[in-house]
Order: structure tokens, then C-alpha cells, then sequence
């Protein structure tokens, strides 16, 4: 953690309003972080802010600062990541910074990403502009959780989601499982699709549930759909099938003929992976611009990711219902544990109501 300036406390409000600016867009920046820009003159009084909306789009710092104009000269640039340095899809914004006459740059925290990591902050301090770093870096980073993790880890951020009721049953012995959770509960799923790049099933929950796994028009585009497959026993006629709804992707594994990919539904994208463990197929959503994904699917494949390290967070819609049966569907399957020591701990989570639902929300693994 960055040491702290006292006088960084100044800026602290204008940096949690780029916090709010750079949430505006959570979603669909992808594979580009979220962040959020102000501009404030010298007698102190907001003259420009901006977003970064979608990847290819101006970043913050420059929306702000063209919102500034001539204001901007003299006064205090506050962004909730460093400025980048180099050309990507976009101009350096250390340039635009440096054109517009800013004499002092607030930043929240160092960008990891290997083309800036200081690099950014090093070419406006050789300039002779001020930058103090380090204010409100812990909610900057947990903001950026994902694009932070994928760029360390060379996979996205994954989320794991189910619904139970309060006995801890995801459905009933005879496989019915619609539906546990209230309609606000749903519509909040639809929300919480939005927010990632692809939602990601198993050829079960295909087979069984025929779901649409869309954000229902909330998110443009939809999240890719993804179902992980070792057989490829895939049905002839499924909701995912539509390319109108939304892109769809089969990952498989190596050792498939050419006579079982011949007789395979021509909607979807397919992918063949080197296993079909889920760390493989979350290094390939990486190389496909992901930052963050959502794991929707059944028991077996649920542990599989947590157990290969996919999963870091972790979202739970509980119905005030009770289901019972000694066979019933459970959330997770086995995981190998002997003693309570071994059990996997969660932390940070938030409660609260969905009409008779709970949710318990950013539970980190």
C-alpha cells in the first residue's frame, strides 16, 4: 500500500466522485480497466470529468480535460488509475496531460499493467508536474478487482453464482430447480450478467435447463456464452444456439473427430482447448479480452473451478424456502476436504433483501 500524503486529504472527495464517474461504465470496458478523471481549477471549482465507456473509446483524462478546456491550466488533474504512456488503441494520455498546462496529478493507484507500471507517472514528474499518489487506493483497486487480476494472473476474475434455499438445496431430488428465487432475485442475475464478459455453464446445465444466460437487454453486447464441454453430447435445439440473442461459445477438449464437429449445431463459435480443466478455458477468455466472468453452472464443474482457482468471489441468492431430501442438488460437489481445517474461508461480504430473497454479495475467496 502506497504511504499517504497527508494533504492528499484535500482531493479525497474529488477522487471518490471519479470513483463514481469510472463505475458508470462497469461492464464494458473490457479488456480495459474502469476509470474516472476530474478536472479542478485553481480556486478550486470543477471544470471537467469523464469516464472511460468502452474499450477503443477516449479514456477519462482526456474527456476531462477537453471538458476543461483553458480552465485546466494551472490546476489539479485527480484519476483513479495513473495515466497511460503509451499507444494503444487511444493517444498517451501523459501527452494530453502535459499539453493541457495541469500542474498537479492525483492519483488513486499505479497502473499494473506492464506498458505503464509507473512509467506514467514517471514521464509527468520529468516534466515537472506534480503527482501524488496513493489516495483512495484500496477502493480504486477493489473497483478494478478484475482487469487487476487478469493482468497478473493471465486469466479474468471469475465470480461463482447460485441460488439455495435455506436448507443449502439448489434444487429438488427430482432435478426441478425452477424456481428457487423471486422474480427481484432474477433480475438482479440479469444485472449481475451485465457486469461480466461471459457467463459460463457445463453441457448439464445445457441438457437440463436449456437457459438463455443473456442480461435481458441490459448489457450491449450481451456477455458471451460459454459452455464448457468434455462430450459434446450437446443438444440438436437450445436457446444458446440463437446468435441473435447473443454469441455463444462450445469450449471442448483435445482427442474430438471431425465426424462429431460435423454434426454440431452451426450457431455457435468452438474452441478446442488442450484439457478442458477450467484454468485452460479461463486463459483463453483472457486471450478473448475478458476481464470478468460468471460461473452459472452445476455442482460438479462449480468445484472444479474453485478447486483450479477460477473462482475469487462469490455471489449466493437464498430463498426462505425449504426443499429437503437427503439426495437433493447442493451448490457444490465434493472437494476433496477431511477436516474442517481444509474449508475454504470467505470474506468481505455484503447482505441484503431481494423481496423475500437474501443475497450474500462479494464474498472473496
Amino acid at each position: 500500500m502506497t504511504k499517504i500524503d497527508p494533504s492528499l486529504a484535500l482531493w479525497a472527495p474529488w477522487m471518490r466522485r471519479a470513483l463514481q464517474l469510472a463505475s458508470l461504465a462497469d461492464g464494458c470496458t473490457s479488456p480495459n480497466p474502469l476509470v474516472g478523471s476530474v478536472v479542478i481549477d485553481g480556486t478550486g471549482k470543477l471544470v471537467g470529468e469523464g469516464f472511460h465507456s468502452r474499450a477503443g473509446q477516449p479514456h477519462a483524462e482526456p474527456q476531462a480535460l477537453e471538458q476543461a478546456g483553458s480552465k485546466a491550466k494551472g490546476g489539479t488533474l485527480v484519476v483513479t488509475l495513473e495515466p497511460c504512456c503509451h499507444q494503444g488503441r487511444t493517444p498517451p494520455c501523459t501527452e494530453a496531460i502535459l499539453r493541457s498546462g495541469i500542474s498537479r496529478v492525483v492519483v488513486a493507484m499505479q497502473d499494473p499493467d506492464p506498458r505503464v507500471a509507473g512509467a506514467g507517472i514517471s514521464r509527468l514528474r520529468d516534466a515537472g508536474i506534480q503527482v501524488l499518489t496513493g489516495l483512495l487506493e484500496r477502493e480504486a483497486a477493489y473497483q478494478n478487482r478484475a482487469f487487476i487480476f487478469r493482468v497478473l494472473n493471465g486469466r479474468p476474475w471469475g465470480i461463482l453464482k447460485w441460488a439455495m434455499s435455506l436448507d443449502g438445496r439448489t434444487g429438488l431430488p427430482n432435478g426441478a430447480s425452477k424456481w428457487i428465487s423471486g422474480e427481484k432475485s432474477r433480475s438482479w442475475v440479469h444485472g449481475l450478467r451485465a457486469k461480466c464478459d461471459a457467463v459460463i455453464i457445463g453441457g448439464g446445465t445445457l441438457r437440463f435447463d436449456d437457459p438463455l444466460l443473456t442480461s435481458r437487454g441490459i448489457s450491449d453486447p450481451e456477455p458471451l456464452r460459454v459452455v464448457l464441454t468434455r462430450s459434446l453430447n450437446l443438444p440438436d435445439k437450445a436457446q444458446l444456439w440463437d446468435a441473435k440473442e447473443a454469441k455463444t461459445l462450445i469450449a471442448y477438449g483435445p482427442g474430438v473427430s471431425k465426424e462429431q464437429l460435423k454434426k454440431l449445431p452451426s450457431g455457435p463459435d468452438y474452441l478446442e482447448l488442450n484439457s478442458t480443466n477450467p484454468s485452460d478455458l479461463l486463459k483463453a477468455l483472457a486471450k478473448r479480452e475478458c476481464n470478468c466472468v460468471l460461473w452459472e453452472c452445476g455442482a460438479e464443474l462449480a468445484s472444479a473451478a474453485v478447486q483450479d482457482g477460477c473462482v475469487q468471489e462469490i455471489a449466493i441468492v437464498m430463498a426462505s424456502k425449504l426443499l429437503g431430501g437427503d439426495s437433493a442438488m447442493t451448490p457444490l460437489a465434493h472437494l476433496g476436504f477431511t477436516s474442517m481445517n481444509q474449508a475454504l474461508l470467505a470474506s468481505n461480504g455484503s447482505i441484503q433483501r431481494l423481496g423475500k430473497d437474501w443475497l450474500f454479495e462479494n464474498l472473496i475467496l
